[in-house]
């Protein structure tokens, strides 16, 4: 089977730590079918003056063409207009790729769009231009929040009724694809897997002293795009309350974003409580989070976040909050907490209950009910033979 994969969240050159869960699945989607991957890169006319303001600025310099865990990743353009209406990101990403998808004419037997919009929407159109079925996988946010605008809506929701099968990475998601018009038997379930070999229980102190941090204290830590929607605001109004109130206690943010320089601010309040420490590379995850005590994610939205599940494997609880597919990962106490999002006043709450409760690493890790992702790669391949063997519907 010929899979022809187009997605915008992928990692490049510029940003290798970029959504490691599809290069994961991806690079063991690899080992059972050829896979042609499109990871796309937002362009418009002198994009590289505007690098400060905008991603597509900050992009320029990806290759077209780059190996990247063994895999050959295409780089291909698609226009861009900043604060363009939805309705056309879906239409405008689609004839982008045209020249790219209608020279691989005879050689895709399905083609997978990974993130609802636009990439879902171009990749349905597109397939019928190559007369092969089209798969959507979805996140989390791509329907969680881009469906409620009405014009990202209709996009999406044309795109999942017109899939030969869809993708999500959650129950909750699977439920919200069929609330837009997916049929319930054409949507699967493929959870994200876990490298059990990277993310595993270590010693916490010799953690701390490879990252320079002290041995004694309690550490909470976030890890993750230090965004206003991701809580990243949220947290720091939360341990600004347990800082007040739990002596010794400190918090780490590993990531950057757009919020930052608010987080900065908000942290510079707490003295040296509180460290935006910056991105890190994936292959550094592992030991920020055998330094904590806690890993805290109070995202707005998610799909099923991936952080959490490594922060379990490495046998440390998570406090989070109730949304998307986290509490289905999160379904005991000995894993951790969930909390009403945008509740800073819920979240310290939990966040102060989780430092006051000694627990067994090894416990937690073994309680994570998570597959490997060569399990993950098994199962969307099985999804992908099943839309490539559907009758194709014009």
């Amino acid at each position: 089977m010929r899979v022809l994969i187009v997605t915008k969240i992928f990692p490049n050159r510029v940003e290798p730590s970029s959504s490691p869960f599809n290069r994961r699945q991806f690079v063991e989607l690899a080992r059972l079918c050829e896979v042609d991957l499109l990871a796309t890169i937002p362009w418009f006319p002198c994009a590289k003056g505007f690098a400060r303001w905008s991603r597509a600025g900050r992009l320029v310099d990806v290759p077209r063409k780059e190996r990247i865990d063994g895999l050959t990743v295409h780089h291909p353009r698609v226009a861009f207009v900043p604060r363009m209406d939805a309705g056309t990101a879906g239409p405008l990403y689609a004839a982008s790729l045209v020249r790219a998808v209608l020279g691989r004419r005879g050689r895709v037997d399905v083609v997978l769009g990974s993130w609802a919009y636009p990439d879902g929407f171009a990749a349905v159109a597109l397939a019928r231009m190559l007369g092969a079925p089209a798969v959507v996988k979805l996140h989390g946010s791509d329907v969680n929040v881009l469906a409620r605008r009405p014009a990202s809506r209709r996009g999406i929701a044309w795109a999942l009724r017109r899939a030969r099968r869809v993708v999500a990475v959650s129950a909750p998601l699977r439920e919200a694809a069929i609330t837009l018009g997916a049929a319930p038997e054409r949507v699967d379930v493929v959870r994200n897997g876990i490298d059990r070999g990277r993310f595993r229980p270590q010693d916490r102190i010799e953690a701390r002293r490879g990252l320079g941090l002290p041995d004694d204290g309690k550490v909470v830590l976030y890890v993750g795009n230090v965004e206003r929607h991701k809580g990243a605001v949220d947290l720091l109004a939360a341990f600004s309350r347990v800082a007040r109130s739990t002596p010794g206690v400190s918090l780490v943010m590993v990531g950057g974003g757009a919020a930052s320089e608010e987080c900065r601010r908000l942290a510079a309040g707490l003295g040296d409580r509180a460290a935006l420490v910056g991105p890190k590379a994936h292959g550094e995850i592992p030991r920020w989070i055998a330094a904590c005590d806690a890993l805290v994610l109070p995202s707005w939205a998610e799909g099923t976040p991936n952080v959490v599940i490594e922060a379990l494997a490495c046998g440390r609880r998570v406090v989070a909050t109730r949304v998307g597919g986290t509490p289905d990962v999160i379904t005991s106490d000995v894993l951790g907490a969930l909390v009403p999002p945008r509740d800073p006043a819920a979240l310290a709450d939990a966040i102060r209950d989780a430092l006051s409760r000694p627990y067994d690493p090894v416990a937690v890790s073994e309680a994570l009910d998570a597959p490997g992702w060569e399990e993950s790669a098994r199962a969307l391949h099985a999804s992908l033979l099943a839309a490539a063997a559907s009758p194709i519907t014009m």
